[in-house]
């Protein structure tokens, strides 16, 4: 499986917004607003449609197993007037939100690699929610950091990640960089419809960052050598979002819900769930490992009723905790960062040769699975 060239991951970091919300939090400022909005509709020829239904904290936990989030602005988000975050835009010469949580979670993978920022020379920010158009955020964090090279932005939507890395090992393998950073900075609260049942409460914010470099260079102690990494896309609408710079060319369609995270839940589980399943096990009987040699797998942390599905058509039984760890009851929906948040929390146990799958998913359809091994 190892090729002449092996490509490692030797370090990852993460960065947690200090707030946090618990669904009971969430629930009682969702549910305040749904007051006011159905008294405010409350006058006689009122249609029933018209009128919201709350939400609770069991129909979140069952729908989900999301138990809280952390987000850069709890105030905002909580207050039942405005259920958004209040994030203040900054000066141009003032580093942004984005890079300033993405420098932090780089900060935090180049001490665990044991390397210094001027040593990278490739900042890939891969991530499902940019903070603007351009200048790249990446190039911003580039220089924030002191990294030479070049830097790129790319968005995959939830497989950002997984995409990203397989970019950068491709990219050390060619020999177009020696060391390549790649961060996840999701600040996802920024998308996400507080004021929808459906999906007020999926969603929180993180950042991760991943150093992806050549064997022969890695001084980490507990390298994770990439041996194979399988991209997949395929286009649906299921999971949208229709925001962007064209908006203001259509006043009709300035505000309107699309221009926020929507999905239609039930399509996507039953479309991406078999479709996860199987690219993992095609990408396993190509390269004749066995899933039972899979110590574990790091999931895309979207739903845990998904997760659990997967792993049961891979394993052909139920997966234990550290078979399929879960992150997403604290952190909820991190978008791309989820999966890398599960593999930097539970990676430490594992002893030289051992392998795991690290696979993300989502709009697009978008899958990345990564096939891991530690030195």
């Amino acid at each position: 499986m190892s090729d002449s060239r092996p490509v490692v991951i030797s370090g990852t970091g993460l960065y947690t917004p200090p707030q946090a919300i618990s669904n009971e939090d969430l629930v009682d400022s969702f549910n305040r607003f749904v007051q006011a909005h159905n008294l405010d509709q409350g006058g006689e020829g009122t249609a029933p449609a018209e009128l919201l239904e709350p939400s609770s904290v069991e129909f979140i936990a069952k729908a989900s197993g999301i138990r809280q989030r952390y987000v850069v602005d709890r105030e905002g988000i909580l207050d039942p007037n405005r259920l958004c975050p209040k994030i203040p835009e900054r000066p141009n010469e003032q580093l942004s939100v984005q890079a300033e949580i993405a420098v932090q979670a780089a900060t935090g993978a180049l001490e665990q690699a044991g390397l210094c920022a001027s040593q990278i020379d490739a900042v890939i920010v891969a991530c499902s929610n940019l903070q603007r158009a351009y200048p790249a955020v990446a190039i911003e964090v580039q220089a924030a950091l002191g990294s030479g090279g070049f830097a790129y932005d790319m968005n995959v939507a939830c497989s950002s990640a997984t995409f990203g890395v397989q970019a950068a090992r491709d990219a050390v393998r060619s020999g177009t960089a020696q060391r390549v950073l790649v961060i996840s900075p999701e600040i996802t609260s920024g998308h996400l419809n507080f004021r929808d049942r459906d999906s007020h409460f999926i969603f929180g914010d993180a950042a991760t960052a991943v150093v992806v470099e050549s064997a022969g260079t890695c001084t980490a102690e507990a390298p994770f050598e990439v041996l194979d990494g399988r991209l997949f896309t395929e286009f649906s609408n299921n999971i949208r979002n229709n925001f962007g710079f064209l908006n203001r060319a259509d006043e009709s369609g300035i505000g309107a819900a699309d221009k926020l995270f929507v999905q239609n839940g039930r399509k996507v589980f039953k479309e991406v769930v078999p479709a996860v399943a199987a690219l993992i096990q095609a990408q396993l009987d190509d390269l004749q490992v066995p899933v039972t040699a899979i110590k574990r797998m790091w999931l895309h942390q979207a739903n845990l009723n998904m997760n659990q599905l997967i792993a049961r058509k891979l394993l052909g039984r139920e997966a234990s905790a550290e078979e399929a760890p879960v992150i997403l009851d604290e952190f909820a929906n991190t978008s791309s960062a989820g999966s890398i948040i599960a593999f930097h929390r539970h990676r430490a146990d594992f002893a030289s040769g051992d392998l795991g799958i690290i696979c993300s998913f989502g709009a697009g359809y978008s899958i990345g699975s990564l096939l891991v091994r530690r030195q």
